[in-house]
């Protein structure tokens, strides 16, 4: 893991944050749709799976960024500074298997409607994956 400066970090860590809550309450209202509109398919089930997943995973980012922000504040109590680590840890991957798995959910949950949109949904899921990959090597 680099090390990167406080104030760098906690600003990257409120972008994140910020998103990550928007992402997730996206991902929570597509699970709630997905579940209400009860299609009992593997497609479904797996778009359900990645739902949940993705919602989870944006609020456990949410809860670490907001305990990484906290941490660096200058006026932090002595000691918060020893969960940087861990909360920048947990965000950084908790972000992006969510987005990840919502990706997945987004590419399989148009081949519960019909095989046309499902490539669809699944090649514009994928080539996003791949950019977004691209992204985070290039800047890991």
């Amino acid at each position: 893991m680099q090390h990167l400066a406080p104030a760098y970090l906690s600003t990257l860590a409120t972008q994140i944050g910020s998103l990550s809550a928007f992402l997730g309450g996206f991902a929570a209202t597509y699970l709630a749709t997905f579940l209400t509109f009860g299609h009992r398919s593997r497609p479904a089930a797996v778009a359900i799976g990645g739902a949940v997943t993705s919602a989870v995973g944006f609020v456990v980012a949410v809860v670490a960024s907001t305990m990484l922000i906290a941490a660096l504040h200058p006026d932090a109590p002595a000691g918060a500074g020893r969960l940087t680590g861990t909360a920048q840890v947990t965000m950084t991957l908790s972000f992006l298997v969510a987005l990840i798995a919502l990706l997945v959910s987004l590419g399989v949950s148009g081949w519960t409607r019909s095989r046309a949109i499902g490539w669809a949904t699944s090649v514009a899921a994928g080539l996003g994956m791949v950019i977004v990959l691209l992204l985070v090597l290039q800047t890991g």
